[in-house]
């Protein structure tokens, strides 16, 4: 059922390779999962999963699981513990290698599972922001981010283009998981190969060109950009990277170790389309990545690590851009807010969080992240973590906080064993019977936090999102 121009084009770049290549249509998928470490400690989790898990090699807390596992209707899911993540899509935020504090841009985030492997790298320090151009895209986003408690990201819904007109020269890392034709995904995805055409081949390369010149124009001197796609044609591969070299020989691409069965990209390939191709450029393609689906354990995909002349600034040297810097509130004009962190909130993190830091929006409060710019202008779904709502003499904590934080973090906590009913009626919007001391609860599974409880004659009230409750 594969697309006829799609198998002559793959046979005429793989040879007698081909039939190898075609077979594995015909095996299962590769199922995995990443664990999130801003959770806790992947050793903890290992010990009480109840999944077979074995190690994704190039992805240090990837984790295949099994057909009959399902990871997804578990309440670790719901508590964010881990991401549900194809094997071969873990590696592009491996190669971006983000550090705690840089200011990072994940260009074409939806659904989030870069950005979120992204933010676990940086540790909840610096600025992530992650872009997705389709508003119901960028809402799932939106939603990923939060449930993998993530507090120093901005979730917004621009074009490149207008991006790079108002943070030139802004990151230190930009991740381009660029929109593709998707054909590495036929095996998993059966709608990619019935949209598949020669000619949304072409039209994606061509946007592909387009969003990578933004990313460019965004990056710092010493920057890295991580340029990936989830297909197998040249013409959005090879092709876009060579274009891009010739066009900014300020860039180089950067080689990286390859893992056993990875392959590099194929120069031979790009000249298929674009005839003779420069020396210097041709050598630098080697030094991109390619993932068949018949070598590895994983779905096809393609990477390459773009590195711009010149010397990195530090994470820690203040760079605005053009925006300028958004307007914040201190911490005295939330008393609400203060009163709930001096009584029910033990975290660093957020007991030294800088009074310049909090942002106000009607009777809603954020903690923005370091570096945060100015948002006139854009269109911003999530500007930082979420902390609550202000309320008259009140402040009610978000169900975002609840996820960013662990059971140390907070005054009282509630255990739900994840086998027990308990737990699943929680997550159904039910109250339980509690004796303690009243207040806020965070609710935690086997240790991870789940959301919020408060606690009040003997009654555990269910603060757990009406949107998220399952039926």
């Amino acid at each position: 059922m594969l697309p006829k121009e799609f198998v002559g084009r793959m046979k005429q770049m793989l040879g007698k390779e081909y039939e190898e290549f075609e077979s594995c249509y015909d095996r299962e998928k590769h199922q995995a999962l990443r664990f999130n470490p801003l959770k806790g400690e992947v050793s903890a989790f290992l010990k009480q999963a109840p999944f077979s898990l074995t190690p994704v090699l190039w992805s240090e807390n990837g984790y295949y699981f099994t057909g009959k596992d399902t990871p997804g209707k578990h309440p670790y899911h719901a508590a964010g513990v881990y991401y549900i993540q194809e094997p071969s899509a873990q590696l592009p935020a491996v190669l971006l290698d983000a550090k705690p504090g840089e200011r990072v841009l994940d260009l074409c985030s939806a659904p989030g599972g870069k950005a979120t492997q992204i933010a676990a790298a940086m540790q909840g320090e610096g600025l992530l922001v992650c872009n997705e151009f389709v508003p119901s895209r960028a809402k799932i986003l939106s939603e990923n981010i939060e449930r993998m408690g993530i507090r120093n990201a901005l979730v917004i819904n621009e074009t490149p283009q207008k991006l790079a007109g108002i943070f030139a020269g802004f990151f230190h890392r930009i991740m381009v998981d660029a929109p593709c034709s998707g054909e590495g995904m036929f095996r998993k995805n059966e709608e990619a190969y019935t949209q598949w055409s020669p000619e949304n081949v072409k039209m994606c390369a061509d946007r592909q060109e387009d969003i990578l010149e933004a990313a460019a124009q965004m990056l710092l001197p010493g920057g890295r950009i991580v340029y990936s796609t989830c297909t197998f044609a040249p013409l959005e591969n090879e092709c876009v990277i060579a274009r891009f070299l010739q066009k900014h020989p300020d860039f180089l691409v950067c080689e990286v170790p390859f893992t056993d069965g990875m392959e590099p990209g194929n120069p031979a390939w790009a000249e298929m389309e674009l005839g003779e191709i420069e020396a210097s450029v041709k050598e630098q393609l080697t030094g991109t990545i390619r993932l068949f689906p018949h070598k590895i354990k994983g779905e096809g995909h393609f990477a390459a690590v773009l590195v711009k002349s010149g010397t990195l600034i530090g994470a820690a040297d203040r760079l605005l851009s053009r925006n300028g810097t958004e307007k914040m509130v201190s911490l005295k004009d939330c008393k609400e807010y203060e009163a709930f962190l001096n009584t029910e909130i033990k975290a660093d993190w957020l007991k030294t969080a800088d009074k310049k830091t909090y942002f106000r929006f009607g009777d809603q409060l954020y903690l923005i992240p370091e570096q945060m710019p100015g948002l006139k202008g854009l269109k911003v779904l999530r500007p930082g973590l979420h902390l609550g709502t202000i309320l008259k003499n009140r402040f009610e904590p978000s169900h975002a906080l609840a996820l960013a934080l662990r059971a140390e973090d907070v005054a009282h906590t509630w255990n739900l064993d994840s086998s027990s009913t308990e737990a699943a009626a929680y997550l159904k919007g039910n109250i339980f019977a509690a004796e303690g001391e009243k207040g806020w609860y965070l609710i935690t599974v086997d240790g991870y936090s789940l959301g919020w409880g408060k606690l009040a004659g003997n009654v555990m009230k269910n603060h757990y999102p009406k949107g998220l409750r399952k039926n």
